[in-house]
């Protein structure tokens, strides 16, 4: 008897904080709202760090610098990231999905795969299905969001965003290649601009064009990720739904906008991150004892680079300053940047310490 084919899901709740904002706050519908650091009149530091869709109207997107976002819309409503009102929203959404999936893999704050094979003898049931967990996630939560259903985590992922916002998007193991090969090859995995600028000088603009292209060139062109491209071009991805067990780290990053040379900027964005970091870190009442910053340039070369500190810590100042030492030797005029990350590791509950001391 052959085995019965996936049936896979990516949710993806839209907009997220800002429609936890705009849940709480319900004065705040029908307005752009932003959510980031302080504008403060156009001079402020940081970034956006997500808008709604009346916001993106103006032209805001997440990444973008505050004060180019001040420029574009001044009379947007601009918040604070409020991360444990958000954290509380998600963990109650997950647990909605949790219980749902045979499987079920959460990625970051807003997004989830589950696995729900066993639960469904088709696409149609899968819809009902689906239709149901949308209705629940509403009714609770008072949030949408938006769905995607196919063979795998990667086909999944990209019908999920096709019809945001409280989209539904089914795409059945026949349909695959159909679906795939009008969208743009940037709508790939890992596909970013500077590859996405290689591919449009190799005559591929689609992943249709990147399914028919010659594996071997990809191959040698772009290394090992060249194969996956191919693969991926044809929509195979046999990656598991997997839950992830205890938490180990607790992280932030953030991909810029547009890539960026000014190390000011770079390393205040940075030091936000390690703010939210640290609000996760006393909400879970931990401490840590491993930092470790990532970076990606604009041709998606990407380092991590960690320090373990003599001491275990959960103070701010310690996270800030290791953090910015790090990210110094990553900062190099030639190099434009994509992408910060902060995250900290070796935790131990603060609760166990105390009983160690």
């Amino acid at each position: 008897m052959s085995e019965k084919k996936r049936i896979i899901l990516h949710v993806d709740m839209d907009h997220f904080f800002t429609a936890v904002e705009e849940r709480e706050h319900p004065e705040f519908k029908g307005k752009p709202v932003i959510v980031g650091a302080d504008p403060k009149e156009g001079k402020g530091r940081g970034v956006v760090s997500t808008c709604n869709y009346e916001a993106r109207k103006f032209g805001v997107r997440s990444g973008m610098p505050i004060s180019r976002a001040w420029k574009l819309c001044p009379e947007a409503v601009y918040l604070p990231v409020n991360y444990e009102l958000y954290a509380k929203a998600s963990h109650e959404i997950m647990n909605i999905l949790r219980r749902r999936s045979d499987k079920f893999e959460q990625w970051g704050i807003d997004e989830a795969f589950l696995d729900i094979t066993s639960k469904v003898k088709d696409y149609a049931e899968a819809e009902a299905f689906t239709k149901e967990i949308k209705r629940e996630v509403f009714e609770k939560e008072k949030l949408t969001c938006s769905i995607g259903i196919g063979p795998n985590k990667l086909v999944a992922k990209i019908a999920s965003d096709i019809q945001k916002p409280d989209g539904l998007t089914i795409v059945r193991e026949e349909e695959v290649e159909k679906f795939l090969a009008p969208l743009p090859a940037r709508k790939l995995l890992w596909v970013g601009r500077k590859t996405e600028q290689k591919l449009k000088a190799m005559g591929i603009k689609t992943i249709g064009d990147l399914a028919h292209y010659d594996p071997a060139v990809l191959a040698e062109t772009f290394g090992v990720m060249g194969t996956q491209m191919y693969l991926m071009a044809h929509g195979i991805d046999r990656s598991e739904v997997e839950e992830r067990g205890e938490i180990k780290s607790i992280g932030r990053d953030i991909t810029f906008q547009e890539d960026m040379s000014n190390f000011e900027f770079i390393l205040n964005t940075l030091d936000e991150l390690a703010e939210e970091v640290h609000r996760d870190v006393l909400r879970q009442n931990v401490n840590f004892r491993t930092v470790t910053v990532r970076v990606r340039y604009e041709n998606f070369e990407t380092h991590t680079h960690s320090k373990t500190l003599p001491f275990i810590t959960n103070r701010l100042q310690d996270l800030k300053k290791t953090g910015r030492e790090l990210m110094q030797a990553y900062l190099r005029p030639d190099r434009k940047v994509r992408l910060v990350g902060v995250r900290v590791s070796s935790l131990i509950s603060a609760e166990k310490q105390k009983t160690l001391m």
